[in-house]
């Protein structure tokens, strides 16, 4: 699922100008960065597109921008895969991810950041520590301060998010580069 991205930036006269118009394809088929910002945001700016990912996560103060699609679990679950595979795999496409993942319990992680994210169509389960969880729809929205979680899709269809993750500071985890 391609994604429209239209960019506004600022010409050489500081005039509100389009930058760019185009798709922007998924990664790996699940997750599509619309904005990666390292640093902190200054204006006016030349609208210069930004979707390398030098890390998944945003340093502070840095954000990251985008739609997350989440398989059914039993779409997902390939035991003929080596786990070694999958990290170099997503390491390639979503540096640092692999890295934040516990290996005893799939999908569990904490990262530091602070995530915005709405359900747009499907419904998923947010599981935080203990087994805590709360299924999601359609318009849910969610403010993911920080914490330890996991997301899960144990219905029949694909759940898609779009999400906002902004690095923060965080006394558990080290800050992401």
């Amino acid at each position: 699922m391609g994604v429209r991205r239209v960019v506004t930036g600022h010409d050489e006269h500081g005039k509100a100008v389009f930058t760019s118009d185009g798709t922007v394809e998924p990664i790996l088929g699940s997750v599509s960065v619309i904005w990666a910002e390292d640093t902190l945001a200054r204006f006016p700016d030349d609208g210069s597109v930004r979707d390398e990912l030098t890390s998944f996560f945003p340093p502070v103060d840095g954000c990251r921008f985008g739609f997350v699609t989440y398989p059914p679990d039993a779409a997902s679950t390939n035991d003929d895969i080596e786990p070694g595979v999958v990290a170099k795999v997503m390491d390639e496409n979503l540096p640092g991810l692999a890295a934040h993942m516990e290996p005893d319990l799939p999908g569990m992680h904490t990262s530091a950041t602070q995530d915005f994210a709405m359900v747009v169509s499907g419904r998923v389960v947010l599981e935080l520590d203990d087994g805590l969880a709360k299924e999601l729809g359609p318009g849910d929205v969610i403010v993911q301060n920080g914490t330890r979680h996991r997301w899960l899709n144990p219905f029949d269809e694909p759940c898609v998010t779009v999400a906002v993750m902004r690095g923060a500071a965080h006394d558990g985890v080290p800050p992401h580069r």
